[in-house]
């Protein structure tokens, strides 16, 4: 280790004639007490900073979006409603229109899941999460056997894209391996990897340390998919599959309808670029993107930037009249996405002010109290307003949309309550198949055996009463099946 000398270090001067134009020389504080491989490794990561880039974000870290021109033009989203038709499209023909795409293997799933558990206690990806109330199935088993369900109806495999971040991308890639992907062809698994932006410290705009040799660096957002699936040369490979369309879904919550047939079907017969699963919101004030019109455009308008008097506005049914909030699961066109590639630097990042670990040489270590940092994230519904003929299509909250979000204990979206909304569905499920669940009682059904309440008739006994907490795996049916004279117990 060199511990004198370094101001004549190639590499330290390389490195220092890129920071010192926008004041982050700082960085290079720790280089007299670094390994060489500890040196090439910080030098790795402040190459791939677009210093220009953090300085105008951070000149501009106080601006406000103006929305209001938007928002006085703001109406309800083209939407497919519930059970309704859409421009003489019905229902029946969108799920047959669906399922024909899945058969015919244009359809691909797309599950981004670069985000830690952080906010669970939970020190791993939080795909990893065992959720399942009664198995303890993590999230991405679950997901991963929802796709293996759609292929056995589609009667061919259907591929799963993976977005994992530097946090999460080996540890993922272990937990799957491990797990043989949990019955998913290697040849149908594309683990791809989103880019990262450094935290700055909120008061002087400096990049921050998350150790002597390295960068605070986080995941650039749900919207870095975009360059991220490009530059992995994923999405051509799925192109080069006949892949057209793409279903994309977040990592964290359970009931998403993965390749939903009729959701794909509206989709395509509707000419949609790009479409999003909305819920009806419960209140004016909802914590959810806005999905609204704005002339011939769709677009999303956070919670926080709708005023109380447009967000209590009501239609003259009584309804709230921006009743749409987004729940992070849509399906788009590859093709589309290949056309806004150069939009993949151009969308809008959005600031946070969080609390970040950070080194600092004087300090040592510090774990702040407080916010002291920006991060930058960019999102993927900002596509939306690019996208020809978008529409909203509108889901039962209760049957495909419980967040995991918060540590157990919380006020809402924290394990217990996601568990509840698992079984209360599941429950429906069985209820509506002849079984009689008593109250209390824990029930969950692998994907492999249903994935809705029609795949669940006649496979279980009529009248079957359920006393204990009960998994129903593919195993489970299969043991009744071999003697169906004996109703199953429940043990």
């Amino acid at each position: 280790m060199m511990t004198d000398g370094f101001h004549s270090d190639p590499l330290y001067q390389e490195l220092e004639r890129l920071l010192e134009p926008f004041g982050q020389t700082h960085l290079l504080r720790t280089w007299p007490q670094l390994t060489e491989e500890q040196r090439k490794k910080l030098a790795e990561q402040i190459r791939e900073l677009d210093l220009p880039l953090l300085q105008r974000l951070y000149e501009k870290r106080h601006q406000v979006l103006d929305v209001s021109g938007l928002l006085e033009r703001a109406s309800p989203p083209r939407a497919v409603r519930l059970g309704s038709d859409y421009r003489g499209i019905p229902p029946a023909e969108a799920r047959a229109k669906g399922e024909q795409l899945l058969r015919e293997g244009r359809v691909a799933a797309l599950l981004v899941a670069g985000g830690q558990g952080t906010r669970l206690g939970f020190p791993h990806p939080k795909g990893m999460f065992p959720i399942g109330p009664v198995s303890g199935h993590s999230l991405f088993q679950i997901h991963i056997e929802k796709i293996l369900a759609r292929s056995r109806k589609a009667g061919r495999p259907i591929p799963l894209a993976l977005m994992t971040s530097p946090a999460t991308h080996q540890e993922t890639v272990t937990y799957l391996e491990n797990h043989r992907r949990f019955g998913l062809s290697a040849d149908d698994l594309y683990i791809f990897c989103q880019g990262t932006m450094p935290s700055l410290d909120a008061d002087t705009g400096k990049i921050l340390l998350a150790a002597p040799d390295s960068l605070a660096l986080s995941p650039d957002g749900h919207g870095g998919m975009l360059a991220a699936v490009i530059r992995s040369g994923t999405l051509q490979k799925l192109r080069d599959r006949g892949i057209e369309y793409i279903f994309y879904f977040q990592v964290d919550n359970p009931l998403v309808d993965i390749l939903a047939p009729e959701v794909i079907g509206y989709h395509v017969l509707s000419g949609s670029e790009m479409s999003t699963e909305v819920v009806a919101k419960q209140s004016p004030f909802d914590k959810v993107g806005n999905l609204v019109q704005v002339d011939d455009r769709l677009c999303i308008i956070e919670y926080s930037d709708l005023p109380p008097e447009l967000a209590e506005k009501r239609a003259p049914d009584g309804s709230l009249l921006l009743w749409a909030g987004s729940i992070g699961v849509h399906v788009i066109n590859v093709d589309f996405l290949f056309r806004v590639a150069d939009l993949a630097d151009a969308l809008p990042y959005h600031i946070a002010q969080k609390k970040v670990d950070y080194y600092d040489p004087d300090q040592g270590y510090v774990k702040p109290t407080a916010p002291n940092a920006i991060k930058f994230e960019k999102f993927i519904f900002d596509l939306i307003p690019h996208a020809k003929n978008a529409i909203a299509i509108e889901v039962d909250a209760a049957r495909h949309f419980a967040p995991l979000k918060n540590a157990p204990g919380a006020e809402k979206d924290a394990p217990e309550h996601v568990r509840a909304q698992m079984i209360a569905l599941h429950r429906s499920w069985l209820q509506a198949a002849g079984a009689v669940v008593e109250d209390g009682v824990p029930v969950e059904i692998s994907p492999l055996v249903a994935l809705d309440a029609e795949d669940l008739r006649d496979r279980i006994p009529k009248n079957w009463r359920i006393t204990e907490p009960i998994f129903l795996s593919p195993e489970f049916i299969s043991a009744w099946s071999s003697s169906p004279q004996t109703t199953p117990k429940t043990e």
